[in-house]
């Protein structure tokens, strides 16, 4: 059974391990201890028999926009839905806030699409703060990410 709670100060060092190689490779932008401490009411994580096996963070741009961002599931984990029930709880939470749209910037759209997520040109991005993410990325300023929205 998948268990679903929110992060804690205390997970920052198993959240760090679990998305090294994530980092090293690129798909997932690097953010420090201190930088995931400040956000760490955005972080949702996913534990099986206490073992955490993959996590996701709503960033709140604006009243009205929220980002998916760092999602990553542990590999032998892939396949048991793990990654859905993450942007599920997403989804629920961003229409609490009272959120409007939920944008994602990844590397696999048919995931998110299968979610309910429509692409968009990276010029239809809604808020512009995002992009002051983008340089901090190994593949900046060449990114083939493809970005994708959700209309809550």
């Amino acid at each position: 059974m998948i268990k679903l709670q929110k992060a804690t100060l205390h997970d920052i060092p198993a959240m760090q391990a679990l998305v090294e190689d994530a980092i090293k490779s690129g798909i997932i932008l690097y953010r420090s201890d201190d930088e995931v401490a400040t956000n760490i009411r955005s972080y949702t994580l996913a534990f099986k028999e206490q073992k955490l096996i993959g996590y996701v963070a709503l960033h709140i741009h604006s009243p009205t926009l929220a980002e998916i961002r760092s999602l990553i599931v542990d590999e032998k984990a892939r396949g048991l839905g793990v990654g859905k029930q993450l942007v599920e709880f997403c989804k629920d939470e961003a229409k609490a806030l009272g959120v409007k749209e939920i944008l994602v910037l990844t590397y696999i759209a048919d995931f998110f699409k299968k979610l309910g997520f429509l692409e968009i040109a990276k010029d239809e991005i809604p808020d512009h703060k995002i992009w002051a993410d983008c340089i901090k990325c190994i593949h900046f300023p060449i990114c083939n990410e493809i970005s994708l929205i959700y209309r809550v």
